[in-house]
């Protein structure tokens, strides 16, 4: 579907070069940054208390958070769970002080601003399952990358899957090189949307790529140059790649305004990588496939042999 088309062609490739600079330098940024400052942590990866707590009548939230901050504990992830009245909030690990004394002191804090206030549940997250949560996420970063590399090998040609691998993990460092830079919270949501992502992106590379091998494969556009095809390739998907993102895009700023606390940082990395996704997909991956030395017999090679047949 296309609401609009842009006639002429626009000169992406002609400007590869700079963009790619700009991206090694980003990139290098976020990698600095991940090695000196490294992660926030929360507490699904850190470890720590988990309460549920209920109240008699819709919870204030804010209220809940002051009376955490009054113990010292500002920085905790307190979100609704399930309905108004519940109310789950994650405690980092103290020194010092165990599980039920940590709780405990909570509790006697929210009693002070509402006596309904009873716990449900307490329990208790080790650092092992925290790191082994991480290692989990790494290795299911690990296989969707191999992952897009055997599929775009065998639907297209070497040279896209290479491009496509380097351009989503360039997303991946960008959105993780955010959450160092600014020190935000990464945590199992953070993690799921990084995943959610590359899966984006590769959709996204596919689009593009695919509109490649038929831009090589039409007749028409035999006189072109490499450049001038994926020129055309990419200014020809220019229109659903708005429709597309635009409408994703207007469903995740829904979440980061109105989603509170609990999709913030959720909805944060969605919108970083899905901008960071139009841009690798057109002015990374497809710079690099053009450099890889792409050609029309790497994609034409049924449409040679039938000729050749027919001569025959």
């Amino acid at each position: 579907m296309e609401f609009f088309r842009i006639k002429r062609d626009i000169p992406f490739m002609r400007y590869a070069l700079i963009f790619n600079v700009i991206s090694i330098v980003t990139f290098l940024v976020a990698v600095g940054s991940i090695a000196t400052r490294g992660l926030n942590f929360g507490v699904d990866f850190t470890g720590g208390t988990v309460m549920e707590v209920n109240y008699a009548q819709p919870a204030d939230l804010d209220k809940v958070r002051e009376a955490l901050a009054r113990l010292g504990l500002a920085e905790v992830s307190v979100q609704n769970f399930g309905t108004t009245r519940d109310v789950l909030i994650r405690l980092p690990v103290r020194q010092g002080v165990t599980s039920a004394k940590l709780s405990e002191q909570v509790m006697q804090e929210l009693k002070k601003e509402d006596k309904s206030a009873d716990a449900r549940r307490v329990e208790f997250v080790g650092p092992q399952v925290g790191r082994e949560l991480f290692d989990s996420g790494a290795l299911a970063l690990l296989f969707v990358c191999i992952g897009i590399v055997v599929y775009l090998w065998f639907r297209f040609e070497w040279k896209f899957g290479v491009a496509a691998i380097i351009a989503n993990l360039h997303d991946v460092v960008i959105i993780v090189g955010f959450f160092s830079i600014f020190q935000w919270e990464f945590s199992l949501p953070v993690l799921a949307a990084v995943l959610a992502i590359l899966g984006y992106s590769v959709n996204e590379s596919v689009v593009v790529f695919d509109r490649v091998r038929e831009t090589f494969r039409n007749r028409k556009m035999r006189s072109r140059s490499v450049p001038e095809i994926i020129d055309h390739a990419i200014t020809a998907t220019m229109s659903r790649t708005i429709i597309t993102h635009g409408s994703t895009q207007m469903m995740v700023s829904s979440m980061l305004i109105f989603g509170g606390e609990t999709l913030h940082y959720f909805a944060l990395a969605l919108t970083i990588g899905i901008l960071f996704g139009i841009y690798s997909s057109v002015l990374v991956a497809s710079p690099i496939v053009m450099w890889l030395g792409v050609s029309r017999e790497d994609l034409a090679k049924p449409e040679k042999k039938a000729e050749a047949e027919a001569v025959v």
